[in-house]
């Protein structure tokens, strides 16, 4: 077992932490709420720390699961930073998603104390947090990365190291860009059922066993009907992500055309006051607009 350090207990960390802790690892957790850290500990066991340095102290695998670019700076770096905390030869794990140039950035400067720095966001969302079955996506040192696999595959459905620093980041918007079109896809193909009068049911009941099939048809069109949308993957956090394939898209020259418009359509329903919603609420913006 290695001692590991979990920094950010959000939606996806507290979960993700659990599972390590579950599997035997002896887990010290920060959170910037330090209550929810308290929480942590009295379900999980494990122990807390007051900063991000000390939180890393002595651990072999720091991992970090935070909200942005900003965020994850605040946890690496300044004199309580987790950096400042970590032993040469350890590995920082960063399962937020941020962009390439955040993760390029603090490559290098973990690599100046000598401590590995693995890009690994996930996929699967709260759910998939905390049934252990999340799909993880790395970049890094190759040896680096043999290292964590044991230790990040204990909630992991699927894990696989794509490359070297940033590929992890640069897969995720990948998966963020096939979300995006799809979601929209299957709010269009529900709106039409609702508005031509169709069993509904019977249409996905159909059509979900044929080529359109898919995680979002299975697991969403049915609260995407009911129009509830307090689960999932929040609007807020898809535009960030957003936001970020598209600054990437410029900077390698691809086309997102189809991500770009879906972008203003959740810049919609933020506007409808949906910024929490599900990301599923795509359907919302359709009823509201036909």
């Amino acid at each position: 077992m290695v001692k590991l350090a979990f920094l950010g207990l959000g939606v996806m960390g507290y979960p993700m932490a659990g599972h390590l802790s579950k599997a035997g690892h002896p887990v010290t957790v920060y959170n910037r709420t330090g209550a929810k850290a308290v929480r942590w500990q009295q379900e999980h066991g494990g122990a807390t720390a007051p900063t991000p340095r000390a939180a890393a102290a002595a651990a072999g695998v720091v991992l970090a699961c935070v909200g942005n670019d900003d965020d994850l700076r605040s946890i690496c770096l300044g004199p309580e930073g987790a950096f400042a905390g970590m032993e040469p030869g350890s590995v920082f794990v960063d399962h937020t998603t941020v962009s390439a140039a955040v993760t390029r950035e603090l490559c290098a400067e973990a690599a100046r104390s000598d401590i590995a720095f693995v890009d690994a966001p996930v996929s699967g969302g709260q759910a998939g947090a905390e049934r252990g079955a999340l799909s993880i996506m790395c970049g890094g040192d190759a040896a680096a990365y043999a290292r964590i696999e044991p230790v990040i595959g204990v909630y992991a459905r699927i894990c696989r190291r794509i490359g070297e620093s940033g590929s992890g980041q640069m897969t995720k918007m990948c998966n963020q860009i096939a979300i995006a079109g799809l979601l929209q896809g299957l709010s269009e193909a529900l709106h039409f059922a609702e508005e031509a009068g169709l069993d509904w049911r019977a249409v996905v009941e159909v059509i979900s066993e044929g080529a359109a099939g898919s995680w979002q048809m299975e697991n969403r069109h049915e609260t995407m009907w009911e129009g509830e949308f307090d689960h999932g993957f929040a609007v807020d956090w898809m535009r960030k992500d957003l936001r970020i394939c598209l600054e990437a898209a410029e900077e390698v020259g691809a086309a997102l055309p189809v991500t770009a418009l879906v972008d203003q359509f959740y810049k919609d329903v933020q506007a409808m006051g949906g910024g929490r919603w599900d990301t599923s609420s795509l359907i919302q913006r359709l009823r509201a607009f036909s």
